[in-house]
């Protein structure tokens, strides 16, 4: 199955750490400082990444071509042992993906679809690594799932390195996106993440890009802390005449390690 493009979104996996942000005396993060909320949330990324390699879980996936007033034109689903190995290659953060097609539900593979990849850490938008790329706003709280979540709104800075691209033809270009991710005051997991472009990228005929991720807590028999890592990640992209929808859906994580050896001859 050809891809009619290949989107490479960092959309992000942190976890939750035994440094809770200072109470609020109102509603989440009405008196908390942007500053604070970024310390702690830039200090749990940036743990989350030392600790969690290398994880694996079912993945469900629908991929769909949207047509004219929202009407599914074709779509196709399959499920997969998808594989994530994290690791540090000197300052830069790297980011290795797997998928072992288990199961082909229908019968379109032969048509072209939307590839998404590499959506597991647009949370890096929080390390202190992107700390100068973006720009941050607290913006009020929402009741999710019976929680108050400090909002903080994000902006990438034009001309500064992005933590998402577009592949395309063999080449990829850095994306100018913006979005909200939503902070539990009290043990700094981010819950929800939303992501978008700026500005249509008329060179690339690319008219909009949108993406929400959900993020569900975690247990390993390997580790006394709770993980977030994401639930459902869905992706829309339109060009002037197509639209495309990638839902992703995860279950089942398992955690292991990794061990590298160089051996001499």
């Amino acid at each position: 199955m050809k891809p009619a493009a290949i989107f490479i979104l960092t959309l992000g996996m942190m976890g939750a750490h035994s440094m809770p942000l200072q109470a609020a005396r109102g509603a989440a993060g009405s008196d908390l400082q942007l500053e604070e909320v970024l310390a702690h949330t830039r200090r749990s990324v940036e743990s989350f990444w030392q600790k969690i390699s290398s994880v694996t879980c079912t993945e469900t996936l629908t991929q769909q071509k949207i047509g004219k007033k929202g009407k599914v034109e074709f779509k196709h689903d399959s499920v997969s042992d998808y594989l994530l190995i994290t690791h540090r290659k000197g300052s830069d953060l790297n980011l290795e993906e797997s998928r072992l097609v288990k199961k082909n539900v229908d019968k379109s593979k032969e048509r072209p679809l939307l590839t998404t990849n590499g959506f597991s850490t647009l949370l890096l938008v929080f390390h202190p690594r992107y700390r100068d790329s973006y720009r941050f706003y607290l913006d009020g709280d929402d009741l999710i799932d019976g929680k108050n979540l400090i909002r903080v709104r994000y902006e990438h800075i034009a001309g500064t390195p992005s933590t998402s691209a577009l592949e395309l033809r063999g080449r990829v270009y850095p994306l100018d996106m913006e979005g909200i991710a939503w902070i539990d005051p009290d043990t700094q997991a981010i819950r929800r993440v939303k992501a978008e472009l700026k500005a249509p990228m008329d060179d690339l005929n690319l008219k909009a890009f949108y993406a929400v991720v959900d993020y569900q807590p975690q247990r390993f028999a390997s580790s006394p802390e709770v993980f977030w890592l994401p639930s459902t990640a869905a992706i829309d992209i339109e060009t002037a005449r197509q639209h495309w929808r990638n839902v992703h859906r995860f279950a089942d994580y398992k955690r292991f390690s990794v061990e590298e050896r160089i051996i001499s001859k």
